[in-house]
C-alpha cells in the first residue's frame, strides 16, 4: 500500500521529498567533514612542515596550532556527546 500511495502522490510530492532527501544527505556529508579528526590532524603536520621551512613565525605557529587543536577537542566532546546518548 505504501508504496502505491508513494506512486500516485509523486507528481505532487516528489519534488519536496527530493528536495528533503538531498538536504539531509548535504547535512550528513557536512557533519562529515566537520567531524574528521584526520583533516584537522593533516593540518596540523602541515603547521608543522611550515614552520620547520621558515614560512611561519613562532608566534603564528603558536596561534593556529592553538586554533587546531581546538578543533579537535571540540570534534571529539561531540563524537563523545553522540556514543553517549546513543
Amino acid at each position: 500500500m505504501g508504496f502505491l500511495v508513494d506512486l500516485l502522490t509523486m507528481p505532487a510530492l516528489g519534488a519536496p521529498r527530493l528536495v528533503h532527501w538531498l538536504a539531509g544527505t548535504l547535512v550528513e556529508q557536512a557533519e562529515r567533514e566537520l567531524l574528521d579528526e584526520g583533516r584537522v590532524r593533516g593540518q596540523l603536520l602541515e603547521l608543522q612542515e611550515q614552520y620547520d621551512s621558515g614560512e611561519l613565525t613562532e608566534e603564528e605557529y603558536d596561534r593556529q596550532e592553538t586554533m587546531l587543536l581546538d578543533q579537535l577537542k571540540a570534534i571529539r566532546e561531540v563524537k563523545e556527546r553522540r556514543a553517549h546518548a546513543a
